[in-house]
């Protein structure tokens, strides 16, 4: 039987938005087209919780894009087929995100872990050590 770490995780922000955004972040993501800025703001977010939720999870990287392509709509991105890498090993991973209208300042942010990626099919989905 499969072992599957599940995580749901919501945060909603009614007046202002829910997580802030250090400076220095800020000042790259504005550089970026909207739609990269979307899906780079809620990559970076997404490895922030994790890391910040005691998953056990130290993630450096998240791709919204390996398994399935990100379906984005307005200030919301649906990432069905995302991973990340935490100690060098990774893991599926899908995320719902919703921005501001400058898709800079996450507001809500929902996740689910799924399984270790076997080594061997790293090269067929270009992930990397």
């Amino acid at each position: 039987m499969r072992k599957c770490l599940v995580l749901c995780v919501s945060v909603v922000s009614f007046a202002s938005c829910a997580f802030a955004v250090d400076p220095a972040i800020k000042k790259q993501l504005e550089k970026l087209d909207p739609a990269t800025r979307l899906e780079q703001s809620c990559d970076t977010e997404a490895m922030s919780r994790i890391n910040k939720d005691r998953t056990g999870f130290k993630p450096d990287k998240v791709i919204a894009y390996t398994f399935k392509d990100p379906i984005p709509s307005d200030d919301k991105l649906e990432a069905p087929g995302a991973v990340f890498r935490s100690q060098g090993d990774w893991y599926h991973l899908s995320y719902t995100c919703i921005t501001g209208p400058q898709h800079i300042n996450v507001r809500e942010l929902q996740y689910e872990i799924g399984e270790k990626v076997p080594r061997e099919k790293w090269s067929t989905y270009y992930l990397y050590d």
